[in-house]
């Protein structure tokens, strides 16, 4: 049989027990659909057991309605959390940006050729300054700024807008604003933020002059789930490059850059490629 790119994947977490991996083995051969990918891990610790599993059915029109019944029977048995996805299907995105552009810039070039398998609905600022970036992208912009006294009803109008364009993933690459703790319920699960690793040793203004003060011989960044606990999120993916005396604030600056733009993109494709499981206040994330 020819191995087909997969088809679906099904994503799964429950208590850790004997028996998992031979009954979804058991489902796949029971409805002709063959593995492409496996991934597991058991935790040790929270005694939870995580699952990735790309596959491709045998039968071209087998769908996610015809699969749905007897993996709901199957989770049953062992109190799963699970979803199941079709791969063709592009989640919708909102990237949010301020006045830093350099995620922003990552993020559009991978879409562009393809490395990013998503469709942006939309770009949202409270400036103006990438206006003419999502025009020459084609991309709706949509300009909503905010102050302390406009922030509920901004957040409502945001709120509004990923109701309306259907979004799946929320994307605050350098969006300079701290979101309120209902918007931040409101997007649990599907937004993800990007900070320095410095926090909390630098936190303010101006932290790679604050780290190039105190000596640091490592910086990095860090790519996480939004929650209510300001960049305290479940952590998807981290980087970090060394740095020397001759570097200043800078060169600093422009390496703390190029590496948030990497880890966000990173993060943003384990997401929407289904690669991360919520393990409590951690993830499993199936490279």
């Amino acid at each position: 049989m020819k191995l087909d790119d997969p088809k679906f994947v099904l994503k799964l977490s429950c208590i850790d027990t004997i028996g998992i991996v031979h009954a979804i083995s058991g489902f796949m051969v029971q409805n002709g659909c063959n593995i492409i990918t496996n991934q597991q891990f058991g935790d040790r610790d929270t005694e939870r057991f995580f699952m990735r599993v790309a596959f491709t059915p045998v039968d071209p029109d087998t769908s996610i309605e015809r699969l749905r019944a007897p993996l709901d029977t199957l989770a049953a048995r062992y109190d799963m959390d699970w979803t199941l996805h079709d791969t063709s299907d592009r989640p919708r995105v909102i990237i949010m940006v301020s006045k830093f552009g350099h995620c922003l810039n990552d993020l559009l070039y991978r879409w562009k050729i393809g490395a990013l398998k998503v469709d942006i609905a939309a770009i949202v600022s409270n400036h103006r300054d990438f206006e003419d970036l999502a025009n020459r992208y084609e991309i709706p912009f949509h300009h909503m700024p905010v102050t302390p006294e406009t922030k509920q009803a901004q957040e409502a109008a945001l709120a509004a807008l990923v109701e309306d364009l259907r979004v799946d993933l929320v994307v605050l690459a350098r969006y300079m604003q701290v979101l309120s703790d209902g918007m931040c319920r409101f997007l649990e699960g599907r937004a993800i933020n990007i900070h320095h690793s410095f926090l909390p040793s630098f936190k303010g203004a101006a932290p790679y002059t604050q780290a190039w003060a105190r000596g640091v011989k490592l910086i990095g960044a860090t790519a996480h789930y939004v929650t209510p606990d300001l960049d305290e999120g479940p952590i998807i993916e981290q980087e970090v490059v060394r740095v020397s005396h001759e570097d200043g604030p800078a060169q600093l600056t422009a390496l703390g850059r190029d590496v948030e733009s990497v880890v966000l993109a990173r993060a943003v494709a384990f997401h929407v490629e289904r690669r991360v499981l919520l393990n409590g206040n951690r993830t499993v994330v199936f490279r």
